[in-house]
């Protein structure tokens, strides 16, 4: 018998990468959120309420944070959204060399806590983020979470 080795796996129908820009202004940050829940269910993407909520709250937060704090060097900003093996990355890239770290909690501040959330959420979802540098001297920082939770709580997919 002759073995003509693996075949890959074909990508689900619903695994891709989409990439969104929008200028570095405020109203870009609901934007962001509607584009990714509407890709979401426009690709038929099988993930459970509550990982898009904390999906949904992490793009919030980096996009705020690309809005807030590069506008300067980055009048626009990219977001990415890559869905692929059970999981779902979104990215936000933006021109600014600066890259931030997650503060600690500090209840005497008022802000400063986005990429703590972003920490806590990934991690409580038994994903992972990461900021990285762009070849052109910018960043990109980014979430993956499972498309289903690591715990065993939350909603039936839908």
């Amino acid at each position: 018998m002759e073995s003509r080795g693996s075949v890959p796996a074909r990508p689900l129908s619903y695994e891709g990468v989409w990439r969104f820009t929008a200028p570095s202004v405020d109203v870009s940050v609901p934007r962001a959120r509607h584009a990714v829940r509407d890709l979401l269910c426009r690709q038929g993407v099988p993930v459970r309420d509550d990982i898009v909520q904390s999906l949904l709250l992490i793009v919030s937060e980096l996009v705020t944070n690309a809005v807030r704090h590069a506008a300067l060097l980055s009048p626009e900003l990219g977001l990415e959204v890559a869905v692929r093996a059970g999981r779902i990355r979104v990215s936000v890239e933006d021109c600014h060399p600066y890259r931030p770290s997650a503060l600690e909690l500090d209840r005497g501040q008022t802000g400063g806590r986005g990429l703590l959330l972003v920490r806590e959420i990934t991690r409580e979802a038994g994903g992972r983020y990461d900021i990285e540098q762009t070849a052109i001297g910018g960043k990109v920082v980014w979430a993956e979470l499972p498309l289903r939770p690591a715990h065993g709580g939350g909603t039936a997919p839908r």
